[in-house]
């Protein structure tokens, strides 16, 4: 947890060594007794996300000015891990517990000493030289010598435990893990355990998700007092697992003190806003879709934006794409309208009317897109960029805050002049580079989606979502949601917040089958449930 943030990372560490048990009269702010019935995890994740310097002035606070002892936060953590692991795994017999060398450690003692006390098989492993614990952390290292057990240096993974629990590093890690450190954690991610995260999984980056050279791949994660960012994005979602979140009862004023870093959002949260059609509505009052899209050979990506867009509730989409298929494009969905487009006077005429526009999936590279990617730029009109159309924007950048663009990492690096992984490593910083350098509001795909406009609200980060996604087309249907939502009178940002949630809920929804061999028109019959909720007939 954060009052035990890690002062950077770490050099070699002093040759650890056992620690000699000696009495120990533990001063904390309640009895052993009542830990058991304090308030359990929050079951419902908080919507607000921090960085790691912001927690840990949380925990300064609590500290300093509401005269909460450091060490009673760190039996609250490690008490409330405890139930949790006890709830997630109750059948559990054996645990094996690495400790770093700072506050996250003292919250691994505290899991310790109270498994010891439930009768569990208990081992503790140390990282580092143990009589150079310093603080709360030793204070609990004292504890769990005092029931007459033992500190082992970390040598291995001994045995075979039915969990491990991690609690090597906090949020504090600010360069990249070699050593033992890389060691410890390789051998943790080899072994056939479960691995119960406390606050973080160590070697992830809590501001931005990556993964400083290693991490741990935890099954579940319990975090406290504040959530951080970067477990949600980035390598967050493959190294956290379950995330659980306790505030540890920290006192509500103290949140005001601080802007939340970024927003996360999900289709539960959103749908709130949804309301019922006046009984009178006629397809004129929901607005009509213009979707720009799909060169020769690149029938399907268009087909499957403007068909998302159908189920996503605009009155009329229209699709103008290259003649060659435009005639048999809509077989099989003949609500979609299809128009050739032979020269720039046919497209001039269609985007005459039009309440929104969906620009790039499978416009391809030639000279026909070109041609119809300049005209949609041209018309005025409130715009989805996606695909292909931000290739062209990569090539001939330019700024506007009438449109959303919707990169996934490789396309952001394209329009950023970088690489990949440079977006990857902080998305977060790559969101706000894109929208500084091209406005409008700009959704950064992947997992944990990112959304930001600038306007001075932080940006929100979809926590929905599953890996079944990851395939050819997946795009396309966000585009033709997020279109649909601008035709219909949605604010940019709204809509595009409201559509990445509804694209992720609707994924979500289709991965009860299994995720691997996913298909992205598999989405697509999840669409009308979601935007009917306890409608019992569709």
């Amino acid at each position: 947890m954060n009052h035990h943030l890690q002062q950077g990372i770490v050099g070699p560490v002093p040759g650890n060594r056992v620690l000699e048990c000696r009495s120990v009269s533990l001063q904390l702010a309640f009895h052993e007794n009542n830990l058991m019935r304090a308030t359990p995890y929050a079951e419902e994740l908080p919507y607000t996300l921090y960085r790691a310097e912001q927690v840990r002035e949380f925990d300064r606070i609590a500290i300093e000015e509401f005269a909460i002892p450091g060490a009673e936060l760190m039996e609250r953590a490690g008490s409330r891990a405890f139930q949790f692991m006890r709830q997630r795994w109750p059948v559990l017999s054996e645990i094996l517990v690495v400790c770093g060398m700072g506050n996250n450690g003292g919250d691994g003692y505290v899991v310790a000493r109270l498994a010891k006390q439930a009768g569990l098989q208990v081992r503790v492993l140390q990282l580092g030289d143990a009589s150079q614990l310093k603080g709360d952390a030793s204070t609990m290292a004292q504890a769990w010598l005092a029931l007459g057990r033992e500190i082992e240096p970390f040598e291995g993974l001994p045995g075979e435990p039915a969990l491990i629990v991690d609690a090597i590093l906090g949020t504090g890690l600010e360069r990249e893990l070699t050593g033992r450190w890389a060691s410890a954690i390789e051998q943790i991610n080899q072994h056939p355990a479960p691995v119960l995260a406390i606050d973080i999984p160590s070697g992830l980056n809590a501001d931005n998700g990556r993964i400083m050279g290693w991490a741990i791949k935890a099954r579940a994660t319990i975090s406290f007092i504040g959530l951080k960012q970067g477990m949600f994005t980035g390598g967050g979602p493959d190294c956290c697992g379950e995330i659980v979140f306790d505030a540890l009862e920290v006192p509500a004023p103290i949140y005001a003190r601080q802007t939340p870093a970024a927003r996360r959002i999900d289709w539960q949260q959103r749908s709130e806003h949804l309301s019922l059609r006046r009984r009178s509505a006629h397809k004129g009052d929901f607005g009509h879709l213009l979707v720009v899209a799909g060169d020769q050979g690149y029938p399907g990506a268009a087909r499957l934006a403007a068909e998302a867009a159908a189920r996503s509730g605009v009155g009329l989409v229209t699709l103008a794409t290259h003649p060659a298929h435009a005639p048999y494009i809509n077989q099989g969905r003949p609500e979609l309208i299809s128009r050739g487009i032979a020269d720039e006077e046919s497209l001039l005429r269609l985007l005459k009317g039009m309440n929104g526009l969906i620009l790039g999936p499978g416009l391809g590279r030639s000279v026909w897109g070109g041609m119809v990617y300049r005209l949609a730029l041209d018309s005025g009109l409130p715009m989805v960029v996606d695909a292909d159309a931000l290739n062209w924007l990569a090539e001939q950048p330019t700024h506007r805050e009438d449109w959303i663009l919707t990169p996934h990492p490789g396309e952001a690096s394209r329009l950023l002049g970088g690489d990949t992984q440079t977006v990857q490593n902080d998305r977060f910083a790559a969101c706000e580079a894109l929208r500084n350098r091209f406005g409008g509001v700009v959704v950064l795909k992947g997992a944990g989606t990112l959304i930001d406009d600038g306007a001075g609200k932080p940006p929100a980060l979809c926590s929905d979502g599953n890996p079944g996604m990851a395939t050819g087309g997946s795009g396309d249907i966000l585009s033709g949601i997020i279109g649909a939502l601008i035709a219909q009178g949605y604010a940019l940002r709204d809509a595009a917040e409201h559509g990445v949630c509804l694209h992720a809920a609707a994924g979500d929804r289709a991965a009860v089958g299994g995720e691997i061999g996913m298909l992205a028109g598999d989405l697509l019959p999840e669409l009308r449930p979601l935007l009917n909720p306890g409608r019992r007939d569709v």
